[in-house]
């Protein structure tokens, strides 16, 4: 083909609007207990009615979470459903989600992340590298301490424990707390906790009820730990390749998006008496364990894996 002709024909096949948003969803399709599935549905159904073709791929029809973000970075994959470490492998700033004990709730966290600039910062260190955080979709209540072997009411007792780790961040803070972490992927997660590889996870409730993990899992401790987020990243060149009109139509559906998401959270009030449904005890820290777990946490701040102005920035964001 001619250089020209063939400059042609890749300009065309670049453009947005003839060709399909690809999401690739995160969660079961599941509107009652998946948040991550009403953001994508809600954020799909918006661009759909705006002409933009948009369509949601199942959990891992694209690929796992590395190989999506290595999509998403090449301009070969629009939209995924991500987890943080995704994006922290370009920038480190967005572990700050992880800090402790840093949030209430998650309008805390929201007001942090669009108010007070956070989300700007972090699309300063990822956009160069090709990845656009677009924003966050919460997971369900803040996160807390899952387990297959006993009650865990204090500091003292996670200290028994092995604990899946997503990335070096958590196994900084089962350090901090006096126990062990082990680095395990999601889809390994159920035969680690039957086979003793780890004893439990840090997750927002519902996690075990979505997954089928609840035969398994026996204790839950409600700590609440951090906001249950994950990321939404899109490519860069992608956004950047659309018209004023397109990228508005996508930056209206992020709100609306994760609007329903927030609507849907706001809904997750049985959560805990479905855990003890289950079959899984359910324990809430007392304010002097709470104390305890807070106070062994402050390590994660000054030795962690963010950088003390990195951290500075959450904490003045959060207005701590």
């Amino acid at each position: 083909m001619r250089p020209v002709a063939f400059a042609f024909a890749a300009a065309l096949i670049a453009t947005p609007a003839l060709a399909e948003v690809k999401i690739a969803h995160d969660f079961p399709p599941n509107e009652e207990d998946s948040g991550g599935y009403v953001w994508a549905k809600a954020f799909e159904d918006h661009l759909n009615a705006n002409g933009m073709e948009a369509v949601g791929y199942a959990r891992n029809a694209l690929g796992e979470e590395a190989e999506r973000l290595d999509q998403v970075s090449q301009g070969l994959l629009e939209i995924s459903m991500s987890d943080v470490k995704s994006a922290g492998q370009l920038d480190k700033l967005i572990y700050g989600v992880y800090l402790p004990f840093l949030f209430e709730d998650a309008a805390g966290f929201d007001r942090a992340i669009e108010e007070n600039g956070l989300l700007d910062r972090i699309n300063e260190g990822t956009t160069p590298e090709g990845v656009r955080v677009l924003g966050f979709q919460a997971l369900g209540l803040p996160s807390g301490i899952f387990n297959t072997k006993q009650p865990v009411a204090t500091l003292e007792d996670i200290g028994a424990l092995r604990m899946r780790a997503l990335d070096e961040t958590q196994i900084a803070l089962y350090e901090s707390w006096g126990s062990t972490g082990t680095m395990v992927s999601w889809s390994e997660v159920p035969n680690a906790l039957q086979t003793g590889v780890a004893d439990g996870y840090l997750n927002p409730p519902i996690v075990p009820l979505l997954f089928g993990h609840t035969d398994f899992i026996t204790h839950f401790t409600d700590a609440r730990i951090t906001p249950a987020m994950r990321i939404i990243i899109a490519s860069e060149d992608w956004y950047q390749g659309l018209s004023d009109e397109e990228r508005g139509t996508v930056d209206e559906g992020v709100r609306l998006a994760t609007a329903a998401n927030r609507e849907w959270l706001a809904g997750r009030t049985t959560v805990l008496d479905d855990l003890k449904a289950a079959g899984i005890e359910v324990l809430e820290l007392s304010d002097e364990a709470r104390a305890s777990f807070i106070e062994a946490s402050e390590s994660v701040y000054e030795d962690g894996v963010l950088t003390p102005d990195q951290v500075q920035l959450w904490l003045d964001a959060a207005g701590r």
